[in-house]
């Protein structure tokens, strides 16, 4: 059985103000492709796409169009089985699932945890093909306690009983091979700047233990392509992004994941680039080099990041800049010398933990070192807008 695994599409998006619909509608396209045209002349049997399906859960036309045109196009050849993200909202991407032709799976219901996607591949091969949809804790830990006390406030927890339900399931499926969809932060993987922050409780990770049992998990979040340390017999992956959403991600290989499953023995993953329709570049340098300067020329059709050195800001600067790089995307000035501001506290703030964020702040605001108590208020305080902006967007309040 032949599978293909991607994640993380986030149509809609935006990079620094540049709307990337059409760029999104090139990877898609060749996503497409490769199902229709397998490099090896082997079918797909099925195409797994492991949540972020969209940027946000009320996603603009134009993005709801483009995904209706992909599901049309690759479920004319093979099946496809989307879960959902901490960036979708569960209920419209899984509107008129109940109505959808079998080859189109949508499992974004947490009562469907437990009841697979049956298939059998073009070599015989049968599979069961689990969906877990983006778990948010404050709401899992009860839905998924069994009419008991609710689960411990954490992913691992919540994750953990819905592997464990899985488990029961494929107990009484001799024979069958195990896939399962998941959105999660399994600990090991590396993040990049472009993912939203999941942390609950000040922990955002589950460990990759979790898929214990599993032939394939096949992860969503994280938008680099890796493998985090997992149990033994499992095969646990993260497909990442098809398209680049940060500078952070600028050396990123982008692919998708071709992933074969024999009668036994572990899944192999075969990586498939795809090619990215801008490349991206991180420059650096006084503004006569950088507009001069024949070592730049490579950049001068990428989306870049520059900064400038001059002793003294350039007048004009980001014109002058994208007279050369007309896909300049962010600028910044800091003189030679000076001290390097961090990138990490500059562009990731949302991807700090809130504790910590919390303390710099009220240190700053007070030039007093924070309490437990004031951060423990800054935390509640946190997490209860993050609830609310969340459950603004599956109201459709954006």
């Amino acid at each position: 059985m032949r599978l293909l695994h991607t994640s993380d599409w986030h149509l809609g998006r935006t990079l620094h103000g540049v709307n990337l619909h059409e760029a999104q509608t090139a990877v898609l396209e060749r996503i497409c492709e490769l199902v229709e045209d397998p490099p090896d002349g082997i079918p797909v049997d099925a195409v797994l796409i492991a949540g972020d399906v969209y940027d946000r859960g009320v996603p603009p036309v134009e993005s709801v169009q483009l995904f209706e045109w992909t599901l049309s196009r690759l479920s004319a050849v093979t099946t496809v089985v989307v879960t959902s993200g901490n960036h979708d909202s569960a209920i419209r991407l899984g509107y008129g699932a109940g109505l959808f032709r079998d080859s189109i799976r949508m499992v974004t219901d947490l009562g469907q945890l437990d009841l697979p996607v049956l298939l059998e591949g073009t070599d015989g091969v049968r599979a069961a093909v689990y969906g877990i949809p983006y778990l948010d804790p404050d709401h899992a830990r009860v839905a998924l306690a069994g009419g008991g006390a609710p689960l411990p406030r954490s992913h691992q927890a919540v994750v953990g009983a819905a592997c464990e339900r899985i488990r029961a399931d494929l107990a009484e499926r001799p024979g069958v091979r195990s896939v399962v969809l998941a959105h999660a932060f399994v600990a090991g993987a590396e993040p990049s700047d472009s993912e939203r922050s999941i942390m609950v409780g000040g922990v955002d990770r589950v460990a990759g233990t979790v898929f214990a049992g599993i032939d394939y998990a096949a992860l969503g979040h994280l938008h680099g392509p890796q493998a985090p340390e997992s149990a033994e017999g499992s095969v646990v992956r993260y497909s990442g992004s098809p398209l680049r959403y940060s500078f952070s991600e600028q050396d990123h290989t982008k692919v998708v994941l071709l992933v074969d499953l024999d009668d036994s023995g572990p899944a192999r993953v075969t990586p498939v680039e795809i090619a990215q329709p801008r490349a991206m570049a991180t420059l650096r340098g006084r503004l006569e080099e950088l507009l001069e300067s024949p070592h730049f020329a490579g950049a001068e059709e990428c989306w870049v990041r520059v900064t400038v050195t001059d002793r003294v800001r350039p007048d004009s600067l980001m014109d002058r800049l994208k007279s050369r790089f007309p896909h300049a995307l962010q600028v910044f000035h800091e003189p030679e010398g000076a001290v390097e501001r961090g990138r990490a506290g500059t562009t990731a703030v949302s991807e700090r933990d809130a504790r910590e964020l919390g303390a710099d702040f009220i240190a700053y605001v007070t030039k007093t070192e924070a309490s437990t108590g004031e951060v423990d208020v800054f935390e509640a305080g946190y997490e209860s807008a993050v609830r609310a902006q969340h459950l603004a967007e599956a109201q459709e309040v954006a």
